[in-house]
């Protein structure tokens, strides 16, 4: 599969290293430029482009860059894709943003406003970067890590669900895009090792 990355910060290049490793065609791109990736893309072994580029290659593409900027992301190459949210508000480095703060809605529809065509999944977003490079296990291996994920498109959530086993965790659909509110950050299972029934139940579902 063609994986785009829009960030080349810590989770995207986590999960462009995963994706790597299990077979899979990975472009990555940042804010400053492709010339200041070949690095990367060596060590890595990706491609690297632009965003446009990354949004155009990817069959599913990954944003994972500071909320502030999600109206950077390319709407026009994304239509139709599923796109992976990592995003988290930070308000210190973001600043205020009056929707979130008054909880009138969430990281991932704000995005999906952004990218009205697209196929918005809230993943990756509540897990540190030292544990998704390191807590994947086989399917089937006693207390496998689970992970949330959210989206109202059933397809999307199945591929993506389908990517998380690859790289070695459980999912947990947490139903529709809204109820990524549920693992945003400041919540009790953002960034806490959790077995699928545990994590079941500290989103009560």
């Amino acid at each position: 599969m063609k994986i785009g990355i829009i960030g080349a910060g810590f989770i995207g290049r986590a999960v462009a290293e995963l994706a790597v490793r299990h077979g899979h065609h990975v472009m990555i791109s940042n804010s400053r430029g492709p010339e200041t990736l070949h690095s990367l893309a060596s060590a890595v072994g990706c491609e690297i482009g632009t965003a446009e580029e990354s949004a155009e290659f990817g069959e599913i593409v990954l944003i994972a860059i500071p909320l502030k900027n999600y109206r950077s992301v390319p709407v026009a190459a994304l239509a139709g894709k599923v796109v992976l949210d990592a995003n988290n508000y930070y308000p210190e480095r973001d600043g205020q943003i009056v929707e979130l703060d008054t909880h009138q809605t969430t990281t991932s529809e704000l995005l999906a406003q952004h990218l009205p065509t697209s196929k918005i999944v809230k993943a990756f977003n509540s897990i540190r970067v030292k544990e998704l490079e390191v807590d994947g296990q086989l399917a089937g291996t006693p207390n496998r890590r689970a992970l949330p994920i959210a989206g109202d498109d059933a397809e999307a959530k199945q591929q993506v669900s389908h990517l998380l086993d690859q790289f070695g965790f459980d999912t947990l659909d947490a139903g529709p895009l809204a109820q990524g509110r549920l693992f945003e950050r400041g919540t009790a299972p953002y960034c806490v090792r959790y077995t699928l029934p545990a994590l079941k139940q500290a989103l009560a579902i």
